[in-house]
């Protein structure tokens, strides 16, 4: 079987095709299509495009590495730091993605990415930081030192005046993610709380929202994205960053498992989520959201046997799939022309299993 790709300015077609297939299919789309053509697919897509969706396409063309290695670049150049990204990666990341990431850093920007974290932050959120890059968790769990433990953690907040943050950052920065879930329960007989509770009083800034996500990534990984997912699109301020490098990152990881956190936190599906926050976004630009419910189905099934066609077939190549979708996307035009891609997407996530 032969998997033609075509590119241009159909949006339709890209979300369908980009979204059926690995990462590492698009890989070999992409080296194909330099091949081919003698030109850079991620560059032409980028004359193509424009707005969140050319920037949700480029980050589905990236390598998973590479496009957590340039979300931490972006992090820290410039004037300021994007505290939440370096939370967000750094804590929900396994030891071996960290010593990748920091390979993958070197090798990309020559630069060493420890240097980089230390020289943009400060203070106990910069330590905490740290550790967390060294990636040398403890390995399992150690029943010895559970109760123990939990009552340093105790006696460093709410048994005293004041917070010992030394004790916090290397308890939760070090101890395996098995050992931190029985501390977290010893914790909670022994000062009635629950380990979020106690530490959303004990600190603040950056070091809380690290140590709140060390917590809940201890806890479930799935979870902690599916409350970042929650919060990105809630209120009237959306956090559309959030919810491209979310989406991205864990589609091939754990998507299913964050479908089904997402339900049973919110007690609604991510899939309704994101069409009710695309049908908020009246503009153009939110025909990326496609894509991201794509990630639903989380089904890579077409071989990567690749003929790419240059820019200026693929009217011919998309007429069919045209044809397909017009009546759909001619009702959601006249409905909200911003989100005709709305209930093209929702047709193709039915054919998955539902919602």
């Amino acid at each position: 079987m032969v998997f033609v790709v075509t590119i241009g300015t159909d949006e339709d077609s890209i979300m369908k095709l980009l979204t059926s297939r690995s990462n590492s299919q698009r890989q070999q789309i992409k080296a194909a299509y330099k091949t081919l053509h003698g030109k850079d697919l991620v560059g032409d897509l980028q004359g193509e495009l424009g707005g969140k969706f050319e920037t949700l396409v480029v980050a589905l063309m990236t390598p998973p590495i590479l496009y957590d290695v340039t979300s931490l670049r972006n992090a820290i150049k410039g004037a300021g730091t994007d505290e939440k990204v370096l939370i967000e990666i750094l804590s929900s990341r396994t030891a071996q993605q960290i010593k990748d990431i920091t390979a993958a850093y070197r090798q990309e920007f020559n630069k060493n990415l420890e240097e980089d974290v230390t020289g943009d932050t400060s203070g106990h959120f910069r330590r905490l930081l740290v550790i967390l890059l060294q990636a040398s968790r403890q390995q399992g769990v150690q029943e010895g030192n559970i109760e123990a433990d939990a009552q340093t953690l105790f006696s460093a907040g709410e048994k005293k005046f004041g917070t010992d943050e030394e004790q916090f950052i290397t308890i939760l920065g070090n101890r395996s993610a098995e050992h931190l879930r029985r501390v977290f329960a010893a914790y909670m007989k022994l000062a009635g709380y629950e380990m979020e509770e106690s530490i959303q009083r004990e600190t603040s800034g950056g070091l809380r929202d690290l140590l709140l996500a060390v917590v809940k990534c201890a806890r479930s990984v799935p979870a902690y994205f599916a409350e970042t997912l929650y919060y990105s699109m809630k209120g009237g301020g959306t956090d559309d960053q959030t919810l491209i490098r979310v989406m991205v990152s864990r589609s091939e990881v754990d998507m299913l498992d964050i479908r089904a956190d997402y339900r049973r936190l919110f007690a609604k599906s991510l899939h309704s989520a994101i069409q009710v926050y695309t049908e908020y976004l009246s503009s153009p630009c939110s025909q990326y959201s496609a894509i991201q419910v794509q990630w639903g189905k989380k089904v890579f099934s077409q071989p990567p046997i690749v003929q790419v066609l240059p820019l200026k077939r693929m009217r011919e190549a998309c007429n069919f799939h045209h044809r397909y979708t017009s009546t759909m996307t001619d009702k959601m035009r006249k409905k909200n022309p911003g989100n005709h891609i709305v209930g093209f997407v929702i047709n193709l996530f039915a054919n998955y299993g539902g919602k």
